[in-house]
């Protein structure tokens, strides 16, 4: 049985973070902002893996915490800056894996030109 922490590892959709952590949120948000909202919420999650918090339930407590806060930070008008959008341009990512260019140090060739971060948690932050 995979604990509650290999679960949030093991989802992929925007939806299914809102749904593991029984939050609501506006569909047509979600799918209009879905990689701003993806790629701000993997900012916050590396900075939970940086900081050793004591249980899993605490560390998925700020992963649930930094969801909201992302959120609600776009749900009340907050829009990337062009600057933001464009420097993605400048550092694309190699791969659906990563949530950001930088985090991409293993890329491999995995079929027909698909590319794969292969150093990564299987988390998605398209």
């Amino acid at each position: 049985m995979m604990s509650r922490l290999e679960e949030f590892e093991a989802l992929t959709d925007t939806e299914d973070f809102f749904d593991f952590f029984d939050l609501e949120y506006d569909e047509r948000l979600v799918y209009v902002k879905r990689f701003h909202i993806m790629k701000k919420y993997g900012e916050m999650i590396s900075k939970g893996k940086e900081h050793k918090l004591e249980s899993d339930e605490k560390l998925l407590d700020f992963y649930k915490f930094a969801l909201i806060s992302v959120y609600k930070n776009f749900e009340n008008g907050y829009s990337p800056s062009a600057a933001d959008v464009w420097s993605m341009f400048d550092k694309p990512s190699a791969c659906g894996s990563c949530s950001t260019s930088s985090s991409c140090n293993d890329v491999e060739e995995v079929t027909n030109g698909t590319h794969a971060c292969t150093s990564q948690p299987s988390l998605s932050f398209n």
